[in-house]
């Protein structure tokens, strides 16, 4: 079988690389593609056609596509979480010296200063005091989030000798594994907002997250402190935070997500969305992507999926795979084991998994799976998809 994928982007040739021309067609415009390769592009107003099996994003974030309404039809939404980390850190540690030694207002004075060198020089010398920042080492940083980046950043705030404290009820054993012994553990959100000089925000945006960052928070801040987003626009309300720079209780706000509110502010600093915006990061992020979907279409299994759980069955030589995605419901398995052995079809292997309110099924097959047969299985209720590989 030869794959159609639909681009929705300009996808990194290295991830495309991964999908060879044999077995995969991939362009932008394609009708009845099989599957979908987004970076950015909005997806929430997009018709997918019944043809989609997957869609898969070349990078961490999925708020530009509709991901609810793709777990109903039983699609896999495959992202690449921690392909793009480095890129992300070294921009959130640039900006933590932008911030601490205010180079951005300085660099804008430095740049208007006119006429010749001494009187130059005399201007420098008058001026100058107006930039004294301060150092980072022995400062404390609070990292909201310990995912791929939260990790990455508070073992290299560590490392630059800041103390570090960490906030994530969510954070994984992986994680947990890669992050320094010396990262201390936050009780509460407020309490790393009440003991941090500095915070970055390393959280997805969703319906917990939304206004995370609001007057209530800031205000939990120490005075002088600074805050750095690098997250999503949502997490902050920037009326509160723009507040608290013009009553001179923030000391400066760094965030990649420029508006008009923000933008001409003298205490903050503004990036128009540059995270992971490195040729090694889309490159990275490209590979991962292209390599979750060529491994669901070709073997049916799922990794790094935003909306089904991890599922992975190793092949077995000469067998049928029947790959299930459901509702989370009872006695699915038990009917679609029923209509097999009703058409004597033996299960050499299954692997069954749950997430939520969704769940996936890998069967491997002694036998041919009629196409009869494959609707039964499409019928049962609780089936959202059901594909033969």
């Amino acid at each position: 079988m030869r794959y159609r994928i639909l681009t929705l982007n300009d996808i990194s040739p290295r991830g495309l690389e991964r999908l060879p021309r044999e077995r995969y067609e991939v362009a932008a415009g394609l009708a009845h593609p099989h599957a979908v390769l987004v970076r950015a592009a909005d997806m929430h107003e997009l018709a997918l056609p019944p043809s989609v099996r997957a869609v898969a994003c070349a990078g961490a974030a999925v708020d530009h596509i509709p991901v609810d309404a793709l777990s109903r039809r039983g699609i896999p939404v495959f992202h690449a979480p921690g392909a793009n980390a480095n890129a992300v850190k070294e921009l959130v540690l640039a900006s933590l010296f932008l911030a601490a030694r205010n180079i951005c207002q300085a660099w804008d004075f430095a740049r208007t200063l006119g006429g010749e060198d001494a009187s130059i020089g005399a201007a420098v010398r008058e001026g100058r005091g107006a930039f004294a920042g301060f150092e980072l080492s022995g400062r404390t940083l609070g990292v909201v989030g310990l995912g791929a980046v939260g990790v990455e950043v508070a073992n290299a705030a560590e490392a630059l000798g800041m103390r570090v404290l960490g906030y994530d009820p969510q954070i994984t054993v992986q994680r947990a594994w890669q992050l320094s012994c010396g990262v201390e553990q936050a009780l509460s959100l407020d309490d790393l907002f009440a003991r941090s000089n500095l915070v970055t925000l390393h959280v997805p945006l969703n319906e917990q997250t939304r206004g995370l960052v609001g007057e209530y928070r800031v205000r939990l801040l120490p005075k002088g402190a600074v805050l750095l987003n690098f997250s999503r626009a949502g997490i902050v309300e920037d009326a509160a935070l723009i507040a608290a720079l013009d009553a001179g209780w923030l000391h400066a706000y760094v965030s990649d997500f420029p508006n008009a509110l923000l933008k001409g502010h003298a205490r903050v600093i503004t990036l128009p969305h540059l995270g992971a915006l490195t040729g090694e990061a889309e490159a990275n992020c490209a590979v991962m992507a292209a390599d979750e979907l060529r491994d669901f279409l070709e073997n049916g299994n799922v990794r790094n999926s935003v909306n089904f759980p991890e599922a992975q069955l190793a092949r077995r030589a000469g067998s049928a795979r029947l790959a299930i995605a459901n509702r989370n419901v009872p006695n699915v398995v038990g009917q679609v084991s029923t209509h097999l052995a009703g058409a004597g079809l033996n299960i050499a292997a299954l692997l069954n998994a749950s997430r939520g309110d969704y769940a996936y099924t890998l069967l491997d097959l002694d036998g041919t799976l009629a196409a009869p047969l494959l609707d039964a299985v499409r019928a049962i209720h609780g089936v959202l998809s059901a594909h033969l590989i």
